[in-house]
């Protein structure tokens, strides 16, 4: 029997990347709720059997300026109240750890690129420990808190709370395991050219770390995925 995989999705190519073929082979079908295509308040929070939010380029604090972060919030809060599986991807993780009562804050600085995580103890005992030794893709300049509650499972020396988990069922990533960089970068380095610019920050060597950590963070991320779908619970 099929399951629903539902993905809400705030830019267009911040998508499910390399986790897509993942969720097909687990037999999840997959819609995406597209921002300003799809009404959030038509989907049921707790009807999808998985419920993916991914990243964007707003803050959890700018819900005066961009309302969906308040739609999105309570969405959050019906289902994750419920603990049905959810996985939130940079914003997304945000929004999580802020509707589970943790701070979400600018960190001052622009994480962007490849660099490896350092995993926790209990993050080198999960799904994260095919991450291991594996140049990820780090893409914010927020930060959230880990939840009360949560388990803390990896950290980077410019970002310390950089993925946690709920139960077996809620999983919060900071950085990007799901961008196919062997073949999505390119979209992603036109997409936020004005930020990149505002950094000071030269694409050309994302360009090149992308075709370097690409192919192994794509095998590496599938398989963090898998395991952590094999593990959900009803």
């Amino acid at each position: 029997m099929l399951k629903t995989a539902v993905a809400i999705r705030h830019v267009h190519f911040e998508n499910l990347g390399s986790f897509e073929a993942v969720l097909t082979v687990a037999g999840y079908r997959v819609h995406y709720y597209d921002l300003g295509v799809n009404e959030l308040w038509t989907l049921d929070p707790l009807l999808p059997d998985l419920l993916v939010v991914l990243g964007g380029p707003v803050g959890v604090y700018e819900a005066e300026a961009y309302p969906f972060l308040a739609q999105e919030r309570q969405l959050l809060e019906a289902r994750l109240a419920a603990r049905r599986p959810t996985l939130g991807v940079c914003l997304g993780a945000q929004l999580m750890a802020a509707t589970l009562g943790a701070a979400v804050a600018t960190t001052g600085v622009k994480e962007i690129g490849f660099s490896e995580l350092s995993l926790t103890e209990a993050g080198a005992a999960g799904p994260l420990r095919h991450l291991d030794g594996v140049s990820v893709l780090h893409w914010h300049g927020d930060a959230f808190a880990i939840p009360d509650g949560a388990i803390h499972l990896a950290a980077t020396p410019l970002c310390a709370t950089q993925a946690f988990a709920l139960g077996p069922n809620i999983l919060g990533l900071q950085f990007h395991p799901e961008v196919d960089a062997c073949a999505g970068i390119e979209r992603w380095l036109v997409g936020h050219a004005a930020e990149l610019a505002a950094a000071g920050i030269d694409p050309r060597p994302l360009r090149t770390e992308a075709e370097r950590c690409g192919p192994p963070l794509r095998e590496a991320a599938r398989r963090m995925l898998a395991e952590w779908l094999e593990g959900l619970t009803a």
